[in-house]
């Protein structure tokens, strides 16, 4: 048996154990519930702690504050993913949204020693990788089931796409020389050089994943069977 097909017998049963379906519910709402409040506080643009300066935490959230608009953007983030945990219909999305948010809180305050805070997020963290884990099957196109045809390549792709790229870092760097942009005129044999190199690796690269692009409808999913 293969690695899709075992997590697919395995999500089949836990996913209809009747106790585990309450923990599961149990846990996006208590996740919710913990991100709604400092969200709030986020987007009214209110101070998140007042601790002073000299302190590490403090220095950290008082500076994140003086950010302005990204500060209210985090507290959008965070409420919109605990929103969509809360419906079961976007419980998936707010699952994926919530999980690299709370990883970061949880990196974050470890690094500047917010005292308890630090075990309270890697639970979460834990919380949310397991509602991550449990919307298995509606994620699981992602790891393991990919569009059924390939794209059609052009003929002599990987000889003039790189080509084309390394046009276009010399059409760049005459562009640059012109507008004066980073005293180019100083360096130009350089510049262009790394440029030109530049575009045409760049160029290799968009041949690539050209040549290997997926398109059309996914192949079949095969369904879960329980042993």
């Amino acid at each position: 048996m293969n690695l899709e097909k075992t997590l697919d017998n395995l999500h089949a049963r836990v996913v209809r154990n009747r106790f585990l379906q309450l923990f599961t519910v149990f846990t996006r709402v208590l996740l919710a519930i913990g991100f709604i409040p400092p969200s709030i506080k986020k987007i009214l643009h209110q101070p998140f702690t007042i601790l002073p300066d000299s302190n590490p935490v403090g220095h950290y959230f008082n500076a994140l504050y003086q950010t302005g608009f990204y500060y209210e953007f985090i507290g959008w983030a965070q409420l919109i993913a605990a929103v969509l945990l809360l419906f079961p219909r976007t419980a998936h999305l707010g699952a994926v949204m919530f999980l690299p948010i709370i990883i970061n809180i949880a990196v974050l305050t470890n690094a500047v020693g917010f005292k308890g805070t630090w075990l309270v997020t890697i639970l979460m963290s834990l919380a949310a990788l397991y509602l991550v884990c449990w919307e298995y099957d509606r994620i699981k196109p992602v790891f393991f089931h990919k569009r059924q045809s390939k794209a059609d390549v052009f003929k002599l792709e990987f000889v003039w796409l790189p080509l084309l790229g390394a046009f276009g870092g010399i059409g760049v760097t005459v562009l640059f020389y012109v507008m004066g942009i980073g005293n180019f005129h100083r360096n130009i044999t350089p510049v262009a050089l790394t440029l030109t190199i530049g575009g045409f690796i760049f160029g290799l690269i968009m041949a690539i994943q050209h040549r290997f692009m997926r398109i059309g409808d996914l192949e079949k999913l095969p369904e879960a069977v329980l042993d």
